[in-house]
């Protein structure tokens, strides 16, 4: 339409609202689709107008254009279909099952089910669930319709989350229906937040504070400038907001664009769980709670802070009264490190700390954290000083940075990422927060408005705005932005003593914990809108025995420590879920946490004990580690004994315990002392060197896997169509592959729950299901005119595993994972993209290699090429952001690395693979880089060889060359723990390394997975993906079309068992470096 008629349209909406034919202007808003009254849609709501809601809302979006507009359509006819069965209106509920719900039963059977046996129970109400609330609300917020729920304070519904938002509680009438001009997407400008955060989280001068991000693409829920056909605002008229037809340029283009993964949603919806997406999951309490008590750790001294590394997740740090700090691989009951409190450089510190340690040396641990990524953690001390170490695996710790913090003890210590930057906040004695760069240690803010001792921080991000909450001894929580215009808000915290708060996993909901000076515990819900308590835990003893400390998990329960016990209790119910005593041996008040996925629960116990207490998950995953300790331990005593010292004996045993690939460590027994230079006490490890024994029988042999009994492969059901598998992935949630065959088309394979499979997760043992919408649609790339087979497909994937960017030769195509739909298409070739990644801070900027060899930093949001970086000579075949160097690694065919500053993608440095003697290079071959879990390392693969680089200097740290007879390496990757390497070859044989030197551990033949009247000559792999959270599982994509995924079998737990390094070797490297000759490192 021409922005005449336009124009005209909006001329017309402005006169019939002002002769007020209210009927015809809403009538007209709606069939134009250009402008959408927020006031009117929220009146009809408020009304319970569900027809009229859903009709008016049509005009605007349809119900699978995404997966927002699939969950607003889902509330509305859920909500129809409740009131008639509340009116006994049986019909029409089953009318409006049939003909309105229906169609999401193919994203929610089990949600669908429970629906429809509403229409079996007697006497339904909407109140059956909360007639023993104390302050019923005539609209509950209902989390599932079987499980019992209690109401909080009125006007107490939570906000939506920012970020996957599973949309949680159903959608009140008025009353209790969360004003709609606060947290929907279906704004044309910025909204504000809802009062008292209106007051203190926007800050218009620097925060841009749109609900979502709006503009042109839209991997999130698209505002409404983006959804529903950017609608745009002329200053003109007071009465109505219409946009005029000629203002920006917002409308050139149509189509919804905009990524982000930071969505604030419109409305409370049901949690309606859809495959892959969000946070929600279905527990069954109390079956999922940590509950049995597996571990016995002995510390030494008492814990005062314990926290689990966010990847590894059987790595626990441990800080103490005394000052010490501890690495424990609780798998293996073996701690890997005990360094005891010691100022490392005393000279830099303030004249007030030194004479304060001069005059009592004592210290304690306050809080220990690990970094988000864990390539850090942080040590709280009591006395002045924050110190942050790196974390390099195993038991590779190195000092990082030392600050004199605060004037007395720091209380509290914790990671943030305000503006893309690591920082670390602090809290102490002397009523201060301070917030430091990671990096460097340089101080950025300090926050001042405190009467007394600041006891807790709590970094939180929200619609886009990162802040701070703080807890002080007398009981007040203020909120920080990261500027110096002092606190925003200023609450009370229930006993007005000691508090910590904390937010579930998903960021959706506020909780405190405190204890007051006469020892009333108590844990509570916030409103965060309104500063209110929402509701108040119950099941504390009467005088609790000291401060009690509390850890959310799961989005679902609530823990503490009280009374000798741990006590639970699900986040929706007031009542005490359930009790655990761990089996006795608990001091009155323990220190609790959970790892991350709420599997295990370490917890503090008398006599400087720890114990962790697991869920069926954690049992399992404990003895497989177990299993893994008892061939280490076998492998061990088959080593020739080398000559070495006792000091480097207990490292070398303290080492053989990293959280997955335990064995590893074996084979760098003599390299740590060398490579770290750290000695350590003989009383923290249990050596387990064995006499020198000369038995031949035991001497290490290579893992050969010949038969399909030896590990656990699946063969993934088969599309006829697809001949090739040119990319394959992972889901970033695990339970289902991605992959795009050389065809242009894309098979999702989805793993369901089910009793074999409890987690959901993509596994060996149980067969997934090849996906397709009720559409029955196809994600087919756009292909151009030449020979697709000389096309290159590339693809990635949005961190929530909403949207697929993917590209086989033409226009690159934007598709919705979970309506196959294509949302857009944008860059024709020439030149075509040949690699995409997403920028890892932000989804609206991604990186696209082309195949005339630049690479193009493309804004979706915008629709432009912000920068075009130029330094290789053929095409890109690989591309790998690290969010902690802050660069971009590229790679090409032409066998070069380049490494680009981020901030302004300058080239920072560049170079060629070091290619073996006497090779020919390749023409064309292809070069990937995958970054290494810590962000520096990276590793490159090539047909000719393996390696690792480290990336700030661009220097070559291990290579790995198969024989020149043997076949060329078609792929590899990291395992997600980065502990391992897997690589397919093209004669169909897979191999597993040893991350840590590239060392050969374990070969897969092609007769262990391909059948017997396959060829291998004819089939093989092409590439290979690993599991994001199951370091042993990967997927191998084959020339046939094929998919297998492989595991272990469940008794060995793991692939082989490492090479020792060889008699009087000191170092690791050595035996790997560029060139090795052994058999062993040459397959």
């Amino acid at each position: 339409m021409s922005s005449l008629s336009r124009e005209l349209v909006f001329l017309i909406l402005q006169f019939l609202d002002e002769e007020k034919f209210k009927e015809t202007v809403h009538k007209l808003e709606q069939e134009s689709g250009f402008f959408f009254n927020m006031k009117y849609f929220e009146d009809e709501v408020h009304n319970g107008n569900w027809d009229e809601v859903e009709r008016y809302l049509s005009g605007f979006t349809k119900v699978d254009d995404n997966r927002y507009s699939m969950k607003i359509f889902f509330e509305i006819r859920k909500q129809k279909y409740l009131e008639a069965l509340d009116k006994h209106d049986r019909s029409k509920a089953v009318e409006i099952l049939v003909k309105d719900l229906k169609v999401f039963a193919t994203f929610n059977e089990e949600l669908f089910k429970e629906i429809t046996q509403l229409l079996t129970l007697e006497n339904f109400s909407l109140n059956w669930q909360h007639q023993l609330c104390k302050n019923p609300r005539p609209n509950p917020d209902i989390k599932t319709l079987f499980v019992d729920h209690s109401c909080g304070q009125p006007n107490g519904a939570r906000a939506p989350s920012p970020a996957n938002n599973p949309l949680l509680g159903s959608l009140p009438k008025a009353g209790g229906f969360p004003p709609l001009g606060a947290h929907g997407p279906f704004q044309p400008t910025p909204a504000p937040v809802p009062t008292p955060l209106a007051g203190w989280m926007s800050n218009p001068t620097t925060v841009a504070h749109p609900a979502v991000s709006g503009g042109a693409i839209g991997l999130g829920a698209p505002s409404i400038p983006a959804a529903l056909k950017h609608p745009r605002t002329p200053p003109t008229n007071p009465s109505v907001d219409y946009p005029s037809g000629d203002s920006d340029h917002v409308s050139k283009r149509t189509r919804p664009m905009g990524i982000t993964d930071e969505v604030n949603l419109p409305v409370n919806v049901l949690s309606a769980t859809f495959p892959g997406h969000g946070h929600g999951q279905t527990f069954n309490a109390p079956d999922d709670l940590p509950k049995t008590a597996m571990r016995t750790l002995n510390q030494g001294s008492s814990p005062m802070s314990m926290d689990f590394h966010p990847v590894q997740q059987t790595l626990l740090l441990v800080g103490t009264n005394v000052g010490d700090i501890a690495l424990w691989e609780v798998g293996s009951r073996e701690r890997l490190l005990m360094r005891n409190f010691k100022v490392w450089d005393l000279s830099a510190c303030s004249m007030p700390f030194q004479a304060a340690l001069v005059k009592d040396p004592g210290v304690s641990v306050n809080r220990v954290i690990w970094s988000p990524d864990g390539a850090l953690f942080g040590i709280a001390y009591s006395r002045h000083i924050v110190q942050i170490y790196s974390y390099h695996g195993g038991d590779d710790v190195r000092q990082h940075l030392e600050i004199d913090a605060h004037i007395g003890g720091v209380n509290d210590l914790a990671f943030s990422h305000p503006n893309k930057q690591l920082c670390v906040i602090t809290c102490g004695d002397d009523k201060t927060i301070k917030v430091w760069d990671a990096a460097t240690g340089a101080k950025q803010y300090t926050f001042e408005g405190h009467e007394a001792p600041v006891y807790s921080v709590c970094p939180h991000y929200k619609e886009n705005i990162q802040f701070i909450f703080s807890t002080a001894l007398d009981g007040k929580i203020k909120a920080w932005l990261y500027d110096n215009l002092g606190s925003r808000v200023d609450y009370e915290a229930p006993g007005r003593w000691c508090t910590t708060m904390a937010y579930s996993a998903d960021g959706t909901r506020l909780f405190s914990c405190g204890t007051s000076k006469e020892g009333e515990s108590s844990i509570v819900e916030w409103n965060e809108s309104e500063g209110a308590v929402k509701r108040t835990y119950q099941g504390f003893r009467k005088r609790s025995l000291g401060v009690v400390q509390f850890d959310t998990t799961k989005n679902r329960y609530l823990a503490a420590g009280d009374d000798f016990s741990i006590k639970f209790w699900d986040m929706d119910n007031i009542q005490l879920l359930t009790t655990v005593d761990a089996d006795g041996g608990l001091p009155a008040s323990p220190r609790i946490r959970f790892n991350k996925d709420g599997a295990l629960l370490a917890v503090s116990a008398n006599e400087n004990g720890i114990k962790i207490l697991a869920n069926t998950d954690g049992i399992r995953l404990l003895r497989t580690l177990e299993n893994s300790i008892y061939d280490t331990s076998r492998t061990s005593e088959a080593m020739t004994k080398p000559t070495i010292n006792p000091i480097a004996a207990a490292a070398a045993a303290a080492a053989t315990a990293t959280s997955v690939a335990l064995a590893e460590r074996a084979s760098s027994m003599v390299a740590i002392t060398g490579m770290n230079g750290d000695a350590r006490n003989m009383g923290d490890v249990k050596p387990r060197i064995s006499e020198e024994s000369n038995d031949k029988s035991k001497i290490w042999k290579l893992t050969e896997i010949n038969e399909p009994s030896q590990c656990r492969s699946l063969k993934l059901p088969e599309n006829v169509r697809v001949n090739k598998i040119s990319r394959l992935i992972y889901t970033n949630s695990g339970n289902a592959i991605l992959a795009l065959a050389s065809n242009a088309i894309h098979l999702l394979w989805k793993w369901q729950r089910s009793d074999r499979n409890s987690s959901g997760k993509a596994t060996a043992s149980v067969l997934p299901q090849l996906w397709q919408p009720s559409s029955g649609i196809l994600m087919t790339n756009d292909i151009t005119d030449s020979n697709t087979e000389d096309a290159v497909p590339c693809f990635a994937l949005s961190k929530n595993d909403s949207y697929v960017m993917s590209a086989s030769g033409g226009k690159i195509s934007l598709f919705n994972m979970m309506t196959f739909k294509t949302m857009t298409t944008f860059m024709p070739p020439p030149p075509a993209a040949t690699f995409l990644a997403f920028h890892p801070q932000d989804n609206n900027i991604i990186a696209i290699g082309m195949d005339d060899s630049s690479i193009q930093i493309y804004n979706v949001r915008v629709d432009e090429v912000k920068s075009k970086l130029k330094g290789h000579t053929k095409r890109i075949t690989g591309l790998a952001f690290s969010h902690v160097l802050n660069v971009l690694v590229s790679s090409g065919a032409d066998a070069q690395l380049c490494v680009w500053n981020t901030d302004g993608w300058e080239k920072q440095k560049s170079r060629f693979l070091q290619l073996p003697a006497g090779r020919t290079p390749p023409a064309q071959a292809d070069t990937r880089v995958q970054f290494h879990q810590d962000q520096i390392r990276f590793l490159v693969v090539h047909e000719t060889q393996l390696a690792i680089y480290e990336a700030t200097k661009l220097e070559c740290l291990k290579q790995w060359f198969p024989r020149d007879s043997a076949a060329p390496i078609s792929h590899a990757t990291f395992s997600c723990d980065s502990q391992l390497v897997y690589a397919s070859f093209l004669d169909a044989t897979v191999c597993v390394f040893s991350a840590s030197n590239l060392r050969l551990r374990c070969r897969i033949n092609p007769s262990a997975y391909l059948s017997a009247s396959v060829s291998s000559s004819n089939v093989q792999p092409l590439v290979i993906t690993a599991h994001p959270q199951e370091p042993n599982q990967f997927a191998v994509g084959l020339s046939d079309g094929g998919v297998h995924v492989f595991e272990p079998l469940e008794s060995e737990g793991k692939w082989g068992v490492p090479p020792p390094i060889e008699n009087g070797s000191t170092s690791n490297i050595a035996a790997t470096s560029v060139g090795a000759s052994s058999d062993e490192a040459q397959r």
